[in-house]
């Protein structure tokens, strides 16, 4: 595998701002960063159109990769950046690109139309056949999105790192996601915060509104459980410090909400190999859709 930063471009701002990300990541990491430009090809009767012909598309293939490295080698000195435009179906040949990726970065809405392949329906289906980290980043993103406000207020990339947020199940913690989490973490010297959802069995429903000492009592084992699979990776992450939230109600909802103060999520994906198909999961398909700050996606068995 090629340790690259890899980012899928096709113009957009949404691929944009996900260009940008990466080369801060790439940086944060001491790898170079890869442009895949994706061009599908227009079928033969389209392309015989005047605005839709080969000149254009010729025009826009080389422009647009040729364009973003060119400014990204400007705003990011020293970075390696290089640029590969690539024919075919978009959720195809990202889903390969990947496989020589450490990472793969996405535009989280994309653009309709010509050239147009970061839409939601081929991110997803990228997510959910791609077996390396994928990190999805909407429109708009900016570095100062990932810092803390300045002592003045205002928005800077100056400032520390606002925490990396891990979305953790205690019943089946996986040790890939957790340590996509604190290695992400460390880089951005920034603390971990790790939100446990939990729900009560069902037949505890009515007891807990009867007593509130057993939701107090469910709440103090959840939390223990927390503290139990943490334990060794702060053992193993010293320098990382890590924030712990147990709390009950929807995991989604609670990530959602803490996406509003974090520079990235992080959240799990089962890996799938059967003939139902890709599947990315209720939590993380919601997380993917509300989350304000980027999102990586860590497939794991």
């Amino acid at each position: 595998m090629s340790r690259t930063v890899t980012v899928g471009l096709d113009g957009s701002s949404e691929s944009g701002a996900a260009a940008e990300w990466a080369a801060r990541e790439a940086k944060l990491r001491g790898f170079p960063l890869r442009l895949v430009h994706v061009w599908e090809p227009v079928p033969q009767p389209m392309a015989q159109a005047p605005l839709l012909g080969a000149e254009t598309q010729q025009h826009w293939s080389e422009r647009i990769p040729r364009e973003a490295a060119e400014g990204l080698r400007l705003r990011h000195p020293g970075l390696d950046v290089t640029v590969d435009h690539v024919d075919g179906g978009p959720g195809e040949v990202l889903t390969r690109v990947a496989q020589d990726a450490e990472l793969l970065v996405l535009g989280s809405r994309g653009l309709s139309g010509l050239g147009g392949f970061l839409v939601g329906s081929v991110s997803q289906d990228v997510v959910a056949h791609t077996e390396v980290p994928v990190v999805l980043v909407r429109a708009g993103e900016q570095a100062a999105d990932e810092h803390a406000m300045d002592p003045a207020g205002i928005p800077s990339a100056a400032t520390p790192f606002r925490p990396v947020v891990l979305g953790l199940d205690t019943e089946s913690p996986d040790d890939t996601v957790i340590t996509f989490a604190f290695e992400e973490a460390a880089r951005r010297v920034t603390p971990l915060r790790v939100v446990h959802a939990w729900n009560p069995p069902p037949y505890f429903a009515y007891g807990l509104q009867a007593d509130p000492q057993l939701s107090t009592e469910l709440g103090k084992q959840e939390a223990a459980a927390l503290a139990e699979v943490l334990h060794r990776w702060k053992e193993k992450y010293p320098a990382v410090e890590v924030v712990e939230e147990s709390g009950w109600g929807s995991p989604a909802v609670q990530l959602v909400d803490a996406s509003r103060e974090a520079s990235l999520v992080v959240v799990g994906r089962r890996i799938r190999r059967s003939a139902l198909g890709a599947h990315i999961g209720p939590v993380t398909h919601a997380v993917l859709h509300h989350s304000t700050a980027p999102v990586a996606v860590i497939a794991h068995d």
